[in-house]
């Protein structure tokens, strides 16, 4: 859920707790928001790094370093060319050790809610043991100036994990 263009966003997670959710999925969904909030919305990277950066976590998206740290440091990236990066995430889906976040982001605050600018981005992870074990994700760029820009940035290669 976005508060407002002029806020950082906020997600919600009781706007997407399914009934039917056990208690250990409403609790891996919990645990995915909360990377997710800090990470991506409120670009508190040493939080990130504090709370979910120690053990395994396997980066499936090639582009990507493994490790927490290699994900923060490219959003890092990201952040420093757009202060203003977010998600506003549409729907939670959790299953068994699985959390599913689908979502719309922007690079801009003013493109925020404009559901014509902007990337639509599936992100998957894996829980075990209460840590975030692995994360794959699927890009859509939604306008000509987020195509352009993954077409100039995509093609390198970051880790050797597959892909699936």
């Amino acid at each position: 859920m976005v508060a407002s263009r002029s806020t950082t966003p906020v997600i919600s997670l009781d706007d997407h707790v399914q009934e039917h959710w056990t208690e250990q999925e409403r609790d891996n969904a919990a645990l995915v928001v909360d990377f997710f909030q800090r990470l991506m919305n409120e670009h508190d990277f040493e939080y990130t790094l504090r709370t979910y950066g120690d053990g395994s976590y396997i980066q499936h998206n090639r582009a990507i370093p493994d490790q927490i740290s290699g994900l923060v440091g490219y959003i890092r990236t990201i952040v420093k060319r757009f202060p203003a990066y977010s998600f506003d995430v549409k729907r939670i889906i959790s299953s068994g050790d699985f959390v599913v976040l689908h979502s719309h982001a922007t690079l801009k605050a003013e493109h925020r809610g404009n559901e014509a600018k902007g990337f639509i981005i599936t992100d998957t992870f894996r829980i075990e043991n209460g840590k975030l074990a692995e994360h794959w994700d699927a890009l859509q760029p939604i306008d000509f100036f987020t195509r352009v820009l993954v077409l100039v940035s995509g093609g390198t290669i970051a880790n050797n994990n597959p892909t699936f």
